[in-house]
């Protein structure tokens, strides 16, 4: 983790993670979706009402990824009773290839067993071949699946598990 930090994300960090959020959404699944459906999801689950209302959750922990200094990425974290959730993990692209998706992938598992929680869990998108293929490498295997809304295209998440 040279030059880098995972540092908690408040209310006041509000405009950042919205930025950062539209930002790698977009540059992750801008293409591969219609325009439509892509403004759907941004104005309603990525919108700035619904980040405040995710980083009240008492359950959920946002998280910002630095790279020397600068805005590289984010996580978000929700801790269940059983298992802690990889909900987002995302990654500017110039930050990309640098390692900073491993590790917090591996700054979650440390969490998941700080909070004795025997397990990760997380969802990625059937066709996102480089993340499925990434996640088996840290580990991870496919458990099940789940349907996930993109404006009104009704998508498949592969759900991934990790024993710790």
């Amino acid at each position: 983790m040279k030059n880098m930090k995972i540092i908690p994300v408040t209310v006041a960090d509000l405009e950042q993670l919205h930025e950062v959020s539209v930002e790698t959404f977009t540059a992750t699944f801008g293409a591969v979706n219609t325009p439509e459906n892509l403004k759907a999801y941004l104005e309603h689950d990525l919108s700035r009402d619904q980040l405040r209302r995710e980083l009240a959750d008492p359950h959920a922990g946002f998280f910002f990824i630095q790279k020397e200094g600068q805005l590289a990425g984010y996580g978000k974290l929700l801790y269940h009773a059983d298992d802690l959730e990889i909900q987002r993990v995302y990654v500017r692209e110039n930050f990309q290839h640098h390692g900073l998706g491993r590790d917090f992938l591996e700054f979650a598992e440390q969490t998941a067993r700080d909070k004795h929680l025997p397990k990760v869990i997380l969802g990625v998108w059937e066709h996102n071949d480089n993340a499925r293929a990434f996640y088996q490498v840290m580990g991870y295997h496919r458990y099940g699946a789940h349907t996930f809304d993109l404006g009104n295209d009704h998508q498949t998440d592969f759900l991934m598990a990790k024993t710790l």
